[in-house]
């Protein structure tokens, strides 16, 4: 099976006569345009290609069944990179939606250009270019992915089923965000008692499908899925992805900085209202839910500040009970893959990524 790096290499390998196509075709467009071009480029560098790995070991449990001898061709990896290129435009734009100033470590997207503004002496006010520009830089990159996805299935005979997959996907993935950032406003008006389940379908529609179990499906609709193990992938990609959203919840308010690349308690800060807040708020009495209310969602945060509210979050047993949700979804997804028709190999790889998507500190 590949590993990490192999992975990230053949998606390297698609990306980078991809982008220099693209390179070539705008050489039209001015120096200025160079700012923009190279900002998408320095946003698809790093990230542990999560959806790729899944794409392909989706793409080799079914091919693989069918055909021990399978291998990889040029639009598996088309499709791997198309959508790394569609996970670096969604934290492109997250990161302007969440005020994040960082990504990976580094700056985020519209603070690097922002800083390239200034550097550039351009005249106005470089945050709101830096805004801007970044709207308009997921954007581009939304259409690179398409354009590379229409690349690999230019004459594939599951290019229909696949086209599909990937069209519901992008809908889901949308409309989970402005469900997100809906959230942080409309939890005031909803019951104390619905706030969990709310969470929770944020969390399936915004990551869950489309960090699991979509790439999963993608890949295995390419190497022509039948209807059992498509509902086989489904069944164990669910639940992972809720999983790896729950540990992404928990690594927002507990992760370290040096290994997650972003500020510890940066959920915090941001007012995110997640399934952890929610059952957090669930065991608080009246006046400490309402000064968790009112520090939840305050950028100035103090480090006293963030400790105290980790505190009461694991007091509350809200920690131990997101635990228990994650070993429970991850049982269920390894449930769904006993006896499935897929390729062996495959199947104890999913079981390995299961483990890492849910078991990790970044």
């Amino acid at each position: 099976m590949p590993s990490s790096s192999q992975v990230q290499d053949a998606v390297a390998a698609r990306l980078h006569p991809f982008l220099a196509s693209l390179d070539s075709e705008s050489a039209d467009f001015g120096p200025d345009a160079r700012v923009f071009f190279d900002s998408a480029a320095d946003a698809l560098e790093g990230g542990k290609r999560l959806r790729a790995r899944f794409c392909d070991t989706g793409w080799r449990a079914v091919a693989r069944f069918a055909d021990r001898s399978a291998d990889e061709s040029t639009a598996v990896w088309d499709l791997c990179a198309a959508l790394e290129i569609f996970q670096a435009a969604a934290l492109v734009h997250d990161d302007l939606i969440d005020n994040s100033d960082t990504r990976r470590g580094r700056p985020a997207a519209h603070r690097a250009l922002e800083a390239r503004h200034r550097a550039l002496g351009w005249s106005g006010d470089a945050e709101a270019f830096g805004r801007a520009s970044a709207i308009l830089l997921g954007d581009l990159l939304v259409a690179w992915s398409d354009d590379l996805l229409e690349r690999a299935l230019t004459d594939h005979p599951q290019a229909s089923a696949v086209r599909a997959e990937y069209a519901r996907m992008r809908r889901g993935v949308t409309t989970g965000q402005f469900l997100d950032i809906a959230e942080e406003s409309a939890w005031r008006v909803n019951p104390d008692a619905e706030h969990a389940e709310r969470a929770l379908r944020v969390a399936r529609l915004k990551s869950a499908r489309y960090s699991i179990e979509q790439p999963l499906l993608l890949g295995a609709l390419l190497a022509g899925a039948d209807a059992a193990q498509q509902e086989a992938l489904r069944g164990f990609g669910l639940p992972i992805g809720m999983a790896f959203q729950l540990r992404d919840d928990v690594l927002g308010v507990f992760g370290e900085q040096s290994v997650t690349g972003k500020p510890a308690g940066d959920d915090l800060r941001e007012g995110k209202r997640t399934v952890l807040i929610a059952l957090t708020r669930e065991r608080l009495d009246a006046s400490a839910r309402r000064l968790l209310d009112e520090l939840l969602g305050d950028p100035e945060l103090d480090a006293a500040q963030v400790s105290a509210l980790q505190s009461t979050i694991v007091e509350s047993g809200a920690l131990a009970r997101v635990e228990e949700m994650i070993s429970a979804y991850a049982q269920e997804a390894d449930r769904a893959l006993t006896g499935a028709r897929l390729d062996n190999a495959s199947v104890s790889e999913l079981r390995e990524l299961a483990r890492a998507a849910t078991v990790r500190t970044a």
